[in-house]
């Protein structure tokens, strides 16, 4: 009998990984041959480097570079806000708060994971684009930096909670050494927990490059949904994720332009694809 659970055990956990493994393959299959048309007729060059996204004009322009580099700076952007908010918060959890606070400040900073996309979507819209319209007297409050702040905030706990985790698994041997050798706490934190934990904090950084890049409703609600290069942080932007969201379902199925949003999800998921593949060698090297 036991050996018969071993057996049906086997057979459900390998059927699991196995439909994993094919649905991975048949999304990949899809996209990419959906998307091949496109990059047949405009070839690959032009379509990743032409500066015009005029998918409706006669004839149309496919150009993708205008809403990668969206993509890219939106990212970036948002790795800026993220970055020191979510590894400032995981030092103080880690090294400098007490128990009662780490309970409470920990539990908060994870909430914000678990709020929603189209709540940020509706925050920046109602109350952050027209603050930054009256503070800071721009004629458009939804661009490249609400969308970055409000993305931002949404990525710090992955940060947070990533670093806060790579932090605590320092050897607490290498502290008290450390401090013996008369180094204080800023000293010992600095010089020695962050750099011991490094593999770890940068791997969440790869992480939230991915769930930056990702992330559709946010963008596709307060980037500006305009596919240009910007001029300047203030500029509204259109990343690839928000063309995907705001023009598939006016799109005719088999079209040109069709293909040309399959084209985007495409170099979408190569790029997200590769920083996957990043934060696994680097936590690889860590575990090794």
């Amino acid at each position: 009998m036991k050996r018969f659970w071993d057996i049906i055990f086997s057979t459900v956990t390998y059927g699991a990984a196995f439909f994993t493994i094919a649905a991975l393959a048949g999304i990949i299959i899809s996209i990419i041959s959906q998307g091949l048309p496109v990059f047949e007729k405009f070839g690959i060059t032009g379509m990743l480097f032409g500066n015009e996204w005029r998918p409706v004009d006669t004839p149309p322009e496919f150009g993708m570079y205008p809403l990668i580099i969206s993509s890219l700076l939106v990212t970036i952007g948002t790795l800026t806000v993220a970055v020191p908010l979510g590894l400032g918060s995981a030092i103080y959890i880690s090294e400098l708060a007490g128990r009662r606070t780490k309970e409470v400040i920990k539990p908060l900073i994870e909430l914000l994971a678990g709020i929603p996309s189209v709540i940020y979507g509706l925050v920046g819209i109602v109350f952050l684009s027209p603050f930054l319209m009256k503070v800071l007297n721009i004629p458009v409050g939804l661009n490249l930096f609400s969308a970055s702040l409000i993305l931002g905030i949404m990525v710090v706990p992955i940060v947070s909670t990533m670093s806060e985790d790579a932090l605590n698994a320092v050897p607490r041997s290498l502290r008290e050494a450390s401090y013996s050798l008369g180094a204080n706490k800023f000293e010992t934190i600095f010089r020695v927990v962050i750099p011991a934990a490094k593999s770890g904090i940068i791997g969440s950084f790869i992480l939230a490059f991915g769930r930056a890049i990702g992330e559709t409703l946010v963008v596709l609600m307060v980037a500006g949904g305009s596919a240009q290069i910007p001029d300047s942080i203030f500029d509204p932007v259109r990343p690839m994720t928000s063309a995907i969201a705001a023009e598939m379902g006016e799109t005719v199925v088999g079209s040109m332009h069709y293909s040309a949003l399959f084209g985007i999800a495409v170099v979408l998921f190569a790029i997200t694809f590769l920083s996957n593949v990043v934060t696994e060698l680097v936590f690889f090297r860590k575990k090794k």
